[in-house]
């Protein structure tokens, strides 16, 4: 057999390849494991592990407060349960004079419906409207204040002044 012989050309090219390639491996594999890759490893664990415990409290939270409001259904159910009770017991023993009517506990409207004297409720105003559009309201800086009275204690020192009166 006779040896094969490839062209100098050939031989750099493969070699320069086989370099490149090797340098990349390398600083693949260095960067892998350095220190600091090795920090942000552990930080994106942390970091995920933070929020699955998040995501397991949230769901505690939730599954707590839907327990809850079952509870309390079933608790105001129950009490409705006693009250009716109570007014039965009250209304067969007082011979209907008892101050209690059933007649009151079973012509219940609909809970959700608001009643007609608190449908136009409005909220309380944090200032007193004026009585006309001419009138300085309480923010004016000169409500509150007689300008004849303030001249005439101007005009007067000796005289004590005399505290404004509404």
């Amino acid at each position: 057999m006779e040896p094969v012989q490839y062209s100098l050309t050939i031989v750099i090219i493969a070699g320069a390849a086989l370099f490149v390639l090797g340098l990349g491996l390398g600083t693949l594999l260095g960067r892998r494991s350095s220190p600091a890759a090795q920090r942000q490893r552990d930080a994106e664990l942390k970091l995920e592990q933070v929020l699955q415990d998040k995501k397991a409290y949230e769901d505690e939270v939730v599954d707590h407060f839907t327990d809850t409001a079952k509870l309390l259904n079933n608790l105001t159910e129950r009490y409705r349960d006693v009250h009716n009770h109570l007014a039965k017991g009250a209304d067969a023993l007082c011979q209907g004079r008892g101050p209690v009517s059933l007649g009151r506990l079973r012509d219940r409207s609909d809970d959700s419906e608001i009643p007609a004297n608190l449908a136009d409720i409005r909220p309380p105003l944090d200032y007193a409207p004026k009585a006309s559009p001419g009138e300085k309201g309480m923010l004016n800086e000169e409500f509150g204040i007689d300008r004849a009275k303030s001249r005439a204690a101007a005009e007067k020192p000796d005289a004590k002044p005399v505290p404004e009166t509404e």
